[in-house]
């Protein structure tokens, strides 16, 4: 975990952070500043932790030091169960809503026998997960009190979810990986399905059908939106800053596999317009952010990757 300066110096590892599971898709997975970073410092992130008997996906926050160099009195606040021997589909992003619940997204560990857990609720597998910024659960998280089910679910069915966005609204946004076809944008609302092992855009990886074919569930949602074929889209932001005043509104995603962002024009929750940034830069971009100034940033995914600035000046 580093930090780069406006100057764009890049720091050295910030220390402290705890151990990491960095085998295939683990690793470092996101990072979010604290709703109250300006009175405590507190900085946010997800990791692939090491457990005994396997890894899961963790969140942990701690107080980044005066001087920037290390994170101090370090809390892991949230550990998705079960723990599991893999190293494929962990997710994972990380969104403050305006009342400072902290949102996580969470794959379902993407082996065949792990995907039947994106549907059930005693599992945090194939989750958004919804707690409260020091990781106790909200009272009125919608699973609540269900004999079995894990209070900090929020919505259920999907399959790798490496984007969230909070809208304008409030309203909570995520995108996820398909497999073969079937990357979906959701409009995440509290206690839906949305259908993954179950209902699915995408075909298996090696050509064959999922679940007999079948795109819809009764009682899940479908997508808002879907890619067939994939972009592999990374994090996501809404756009509502000054320097591009017809983008406002727009939802950014970044795409891996196909090296752009996906800019979506959005009308009444539905996407009615997609144009596709950065497809001259030629390499994999893992997420898009918007900055104070409406400038829009990208980090891209590669050997030697690059923080790039998008603007009109």
């Amino acid at each position: 975990l580093r930090i780069v300066g406006t100057d764009g110096r890049v720091s050295e590892p910030l220390a402290g952070l705890p151990a990491v599971s960095a085998r295939g898709q683990g690793g470092l997975l996101d990072v979010a500043v604290g709703p109250t970073f300006g009175q405590d410092r507190l900085i946010y992130w997800s990791y692939a932790e090491p457990r005994e008997g396997g890894n899961g996906t963790a969140v942990a926050r701690g107080r980044l030091s005066d001087d920037g160099t290390r994170v101090e009195n370090v809390q892991v606040i949230f550990h998705a169960q079960p723990t599991y021997d893999g190293d494929k589909h962990f997710g994972s992003a990380l969104a403050f809503d305006r009342a400072g619940h902290l949102f996580i997204t969470l794959g379902e560990r993407s082996d065949a026998p792990m995907r039947p857990q994106a549907q059930d609720l005693g599992s945090h597998m194939g989750k958004t997960i919804r707690i409260n910024a020091d990781g106790s659960v909200p009272a009125d998280n919608p699973f609540v009190g269900r004999e079995g089910a894990r209070p900090e679910i929020w919505s259920l069915g999907h399959r790798n979810m490496q984007g969230i966005a909070i809208a304008p609204n409030g309203d909570v946004w995520t995108v996820e990986h398909g497999t073969r076809g079937g990357d979906e944008i959701n409009l995440d609302r509290a206690g839906v399905n949305y259908g993954w092992p179950d209902a699915a855009y995408g075909v298996e990886y090696r050509g064959g059908p999922i679940n007999a074919g079948n795109t819809a569930r009764e009682g899940t949602e479908q997508p808002v939106y879907y890619w067939d074929p994939v972009i592999a889209p990374g994090g996501m932001a809404f756009y509502e800053g000054a320097m591009f005043p017809g983008w406002r509104g727009n939802l950014l995603v970044a795409g891996l596999k196909e090296k752009h962002i996906a800019r979506l024009v959005l009308e009444n929750g539905r996407v009615v317009g997609e144009e596709r940034l950065l497809t001259d830069l030629g390499e994999r971009v893992r997420d898009v952010a918007v900055g104070p100034d409406g400038a829009i940033w990208a980090i891209t995914d590669e050997t030697n990757g690059k923080l790039v600035r998008l603007s009109t000046r």
